[in-house]
């Protein structure tokens, strides 16, 4: 069937079939159609079945028609003719044919139009979008599709419903014993998870810990880095796994680094893969490229993926600058690395910094997101890791709940893990030794000080040793 003639067809029996029309007004976009008074016609037609919850008669889209100021006196005739041409059939064409007819039309459509759009972004005509956006426009052109699941039946679907509720959803645990209470057993698969701290506080420190031990597991683990070099974040992991320090490792003999290497490494399946890429140019889109490309020359694919860190990633839809706030490009990054973790069925890791007043506090909150609410609005769990002088003396670091979507923030929202940081390494602290912060009924305040019966955070991390096993939250 040609174009146009396809065309003549979508909009008769837009029109005319009611079955038709309500399976196809969502995903009818009017820039699918090449013919002006074509997209006049349809744009009547969705706005009338929008609002009415029926279809418009052929004398409703005449007096809208009529009414339509913006019309040149050629659109309104050639549209009167068009409109006059749209016949009510006795018979309308099979449904499930149509429907694909269709759905091939809005593919073609949408392709095409893409590949038009990335032209004039080549041509450096878009202020808006830079040519990182192209994979990522053509990449939504491919996957328009009709969505034909109407809904779920609460009484009808209640055994696909209890099936749910029993299926063992497959997550990435850690070594770390809290945190598997707290995400009930790890994170699960297409989500974005994100680690807040200060410049140095242990924000890589973390990650690379998580990816060693995903390693353990035999799991494919993928580490973006695109602040530090790819040697620097493999010599954190070898630091980990060897349980060595880093000043150590270097002076460590040939012969027995690669001793103690194979011995960690011995009977692991999975693969580690780290791959740098220069500070704010790499987005989502590269991401994608870099995943294809070791799908297809290692045959690699990642259970789990970690970008170090967000806020220095790139936008593959928003050029930074310009007439784009920070609120927008951030949560624009986030938004897509969730996508990627959709994508590719993994969850994906990253960190972000606190912002000055983050930084200087002894308690961090969500508002103290380094340039962007937008982030902890998309992420799906978040947390903050938060040092002073007297948890460093103690090779301790807090840990606080900040956003939760597998758990109650309130059980255990505050506890502390050992550090170390010549080793890369973190640790359980039992729970006996909390200072009553591991209980399930910690409030969510601004402060520290606030949950401590008065006193302040530092107040008490100025007191003795054995003060800590008086407190109370």
């Amino acid at each position: 069937m040609d174009q146009r003639r396809i065309e003549s067809v979508i909009l008769e029996n837009l029109l005319f079939n009611d079955e038709y029309s309500r399976k196809v007004v969502p995903f009818i976009q009017l820039e699918y159609f090449s013919n002006g008074v074509d997209k006049i016609i349809c744009d009547i037609i969705k706005k009338f079945i929008t609002e009415y919850n029926t279809l418009p008669s052929t004398e409703a889209i005449s007096i809208s028609l009529n009414k339509d100021k913006k019309l040149t006196e050629e659109e309104y005739k050639t549209a009167t003719n068009l409109l006059s041409s749209l016949n009510k059939k006795d018979k309308f064409p099979d449904l499930n044919w149509l429907l694909a007819e269709t759905e091939q039309f809005c593919k073609d459509k949408a392709v095409y139009n893409a590949i038009m759009e990335s032209i004039h972004i080549i041509d450096g005509k878009s202020s808006t979008q830079t040519e990182t956006a192209i994979p990522h426009i053509l990449s939504d052109a491919l996957s328009v599709s009709f969505d034909t699941h109407i809904g779920h039946d609460y009484i009808e679907d209640s055994d696909e419903r209890y099936q749910f509720y029993h299926k063992v959803e497959q997550k990435v645990s850690f070594d770390l014993d809290f945190f598997n209470r707290i995400t009930g057993g790890g994170t699960p698969q297409k989500t974005l998870n994100i680690v807040m701290a200060g410049t140095g506080v242990g924000k890589s420190l973390f990650m690379c810990h998580h990816a060693a031990n995903c390693l353990t597991q035999n799991l494919n683990v993928l580490y973006i880095t695109c602040e530090m070099a790819e040697e620097r974040i493999a010599e954190r992991i070898d630091a980990n796994l060897m349980d060595i320090t880093m000043d150590d490792l270097k002076d460590l003999p040939k012969q027995m680094y690669d001793k103690k290497l194979n011995t960690k490494t011995a009977g692991i399946t999975g693969k580690l893969i780290i791959k740098e890429y220069p500070t704010a140019t790499a987005s989502s889109n590269n991401f994608r490229i870099l995943l294809d490309e070791l799908a297809m020359k290692k045959k690699f694919k990642p259970d789990i993926i970690f970008i170090d860190y967000l806020n220095i990633c790139a936008s593959a839809r928003l050029k930074s600058g310009g007439n784009i706030n920070t609120y927008q490009y951030v949560k624009s990054i986030a938004e897509e690395l969730r996508g990627l973790a959709v994508e590719y069925n993994v969850p994906v890791w990253s960190a972000t910094q606190t912002n000055r007043s983050g930084f200087s506090n002894t308690d961090v909150s969500l508002e103290d997101t380094s340039e962007s609410f937008g982030l902890p609005a998309t992420a799906d769990f978040m947390f903050a890791l938060i040092a002073t002088e007297e948890l460093d003396e103690q090779n301790q670091v807090l840990v606080k709940q900040l956003k939760n979507r597998y758990n109650d923030t309130a059980l255990n929202r505050k506890f502390i893990l050992g550090i170390n940081r010549a080793k890369m390494k973190l640790s359980d602290v039992k729970k006996d030794q909390q200072f009553g912060l591991v209980q399930s009924n910690q409030s969510d305040t601004k402060t520290l000080g606030s949950g401590f019966d008065g006193e302040s955070f530092d107040e008490k991390f100025k007191t003795s040793k054995e003060k800590f096993s008086e407190w109370k939250v």
